[in-house]
């Protein structure tokens, strides 16, 4: 089981990356980062991949509510019981093991940006997040292989 610089200098393996990072998604720090950074800043970076990080979470746009009564929801149960998708109108205390949303693609004309959110036994709020050359990427390997680093990462 790697633990974050593992897990890092494991996801800079990938063909085609520039970047990785672990980020704790309610505060914005990095906890490990190695690579390049895409703006040159490194803390900058960890608090605008958070802050995406955060809106997909907690925005029902990005991952809305079931609602058990709807027989349009994919399992008809898990209302979170607030207004909010985490529990609460703002989302604050969100747990990513209880949102539907896995990881976040965010695609640009030089490079692809990943998010995976990073399930733990204890309530966590932290994602790994790859920056990836367009050119010499492979999106699906790399979708892959953050999943299997993000099951296999021990925090602690």
């Amino acid at each position: 089981m790697p633990g974050i610089d593992e897990c890092l200098y494991e996801a800079m393996t990938l063909p085609g990356a520039r970047g990785a990072a672990i980020v704790d998604w309610t505060s914005g720090l990095a906890l490990g980062s190695v690579g390049d950074s895409p703006n040159g800043d490194y803390e900058a970076t960890a608090a605008e991949t958070a802050e995406v990080a955060r809106s997909a979470a907690e925005y029902q746009a990005f991952a809305p509510v079931e609602d058990p009564d709807d027989d349009f929801s994919p399992s008809g149960t898990g209302d979170t019981g607030g207004t909010g998708p985490a529990g609460g109108a703002s989302g604050e205390g969100a747990d990513p093991k209880g949102l539907p949303v896995e990881d976040l693609m965010l695609t640009t004309r030089t490079g692809f940006h990943l998010i995976r959110y990073v399930e733990t036994t204890f309530d966590s709020s932290v994602f790994l997040y790859l920056w990836l050359d367009r050119h010499t990427g492979n999106l699906a390997m790399a979708r892959l292989r953050l999943r299997s680093l993000a099951e296999r990462l021990v925090l602690g």
